[in-house]
């Protein structure tokens, strides 16, 4: 599915979501990443020994959440991405994902470095969304 440009708009610019995926017996797992979006999809990075990485070689579908707060609730914006990913552990993809992530997120490459063999990069593909406050 392709997301609606506001939504995608709106993934781009934020710069945390919040990733969740189902570990054994049904264990739901949120933590907060930071990424990037490459045409259509989401990509993060993460420790290829982390509990996010473990969930998702078991069960690939997992949800993503941004999300705008505002005191004024009519201001409140977000979308949730539910899709299904893919693990990225070395390669062209790999370092290509990883260089834009860097450009986002300029302190990445020194204080939490995406090394081949020792890093994921995640490839959310969404399977749908929703959104609010997303014009």
């Amino acid at each position: 599915m392709r997301l609606r440009k506001a939504a995608l708009k709106l993934l781009e610019r934020e710069r945390v979501c919040r990733v969740a995926t189902v570990g054994e017996g049904g264990t739901p797992h949120v933590v907060p990443v930071c990424h990037v979006v490459i045409e259509g999809k989401l990509y993060f990075g993460a420790a290829s020994d982390s509990q996010k990485i473990r969930n998702l070689a078991t069960t690939p579908q997992v949800a993503v959440l941004v999300d705008v707060y505002s005191e004024d609730w009519d201001r409140l914006a977000g979308v949730v991405v539910h899709g299904t990913a893919r693990l990225i552990r070395r390669g062209p993809q790999f370092r290509s994902v990883r260089t834009h992530l860097y450009r986002k997120y300029p302190q990445y490459a020194t204080d939490a470095a995406l090394e081949e063999g020792r890093s994921v990069i995640v490839e959310v593909t969404p399977t749908r969304a929703a959104t609010w406050g997303v014009e």
